[in-house]
């Protein structure tokens, strides 16, 4: 495991290990090549511009969104989700602002259609997990993280207590961090994520070496973890200052505007 991960701090509680971290992802500006640059993309305060009246998108999710949107307000020490009163209110007007902007909210279906036939230009909160798919395709769209930085997804299994079915779920496991369970993981079909094992790397650079370095898995030159080890992301969390209540009900507040 690549030591920036090796003890992800939310997969365990004191000295005991409840998950096991298969695979993640970054989450910053999603955009079309073709109306906005990636110098333009790698700031979200482009969200604002008047050439994307209408054609800003979120995807239905408050936490990402509201996590990018923390960023773009500074929000960045210790984390866009550990966010005082004063900090809070400042957030929820900065959200509000970009109402005249949006186009749409989408489920997971429509946020890929949505970018994939033009109907939206740009959205926060999401990323490669959404436009490595739509790229394939031959849609002009990929993601950037900011300067004021990017929120990590990550994606691992534990097995249920109650399972009768434990040895199993181990052997899955097992598989699934192995090189050969990697490259599969790397490359599903439904979204792309990146590895973060070092086996898992050398096998998705001997398997797909242009996955590998479209994904930035390479070990010459610069890769994903640089992101990481520069302090430019931040784990997904829930509100650390606020209840989880207080950001859902504002963000059915901001769709409602």
């Amino acid at each position: 495991c690549s030591s920036d991960l090796a003890r992800f701090e939310p997969h365990w509680m004191g000295d005991t290990l409840y998950s096991v971290i298969v695979r993640f992802g970054y989450l910053g500006v999603s955009f079309n090549t073709e109306i906005i640059s990636h110098q333009e993309a790698s700031d979200y305060n482009i969200l604002w511009d008047s050439k994307l009246t209408g054609k800003v998108g979120h995807f239905d999710w408050h936490l990402p969104n509201l996590g990018c949107l923390s960023l773009r307000d500074g929000n960045d020490k210790p984390s866009p989700f550990d966010i005082n009163s004063a900090q809070w209110s400042k957030l929820q007007e900065t959200t509000l602002s970009l109402k005249p902007q949006v186009g749409g909210y989408f489920d997971y279906g429509g946020t890929f259609a949505s970018l994939k036939n033009g109907e939206i230009y740009a959205m926060c909160g999401i990323g490669d997990w959404i436009t490595g798919v739509v790229r394939k395709d031959g849609s002009p769209v990929d993601s950037v993280i900011p300067k004021q930085g990017g929120i990590q997804w990550t994606e691992s299994y534990s097995i249920g207590k109650g399972s009768n079915k434990q040895d199993l779920a181990r052997e899955f496991i097992r598989y699934i961090t192995s090189p050969k369970g990697q490259v599969r993981s790397i490359q599903m079909a439904a979204y792309p994520g990146m590895s973060p094992y070092k086996s898992g790397w050398t096998a998705i650079n001997e398997a797909n070496p242009e996955e590998a370095k479209r994904q930035r898995m390479t070990f010459d030159g610069p890769n994903c973890i640089d992101d990481l080890r520069e302090g430019r992301i931040h784990f997904r969390q829930t509100p650390v200052q606020q209840s989880l209540e207080d950001w859902n009900d504002f963000w059915s507040e901001y769709k409602n505007a």
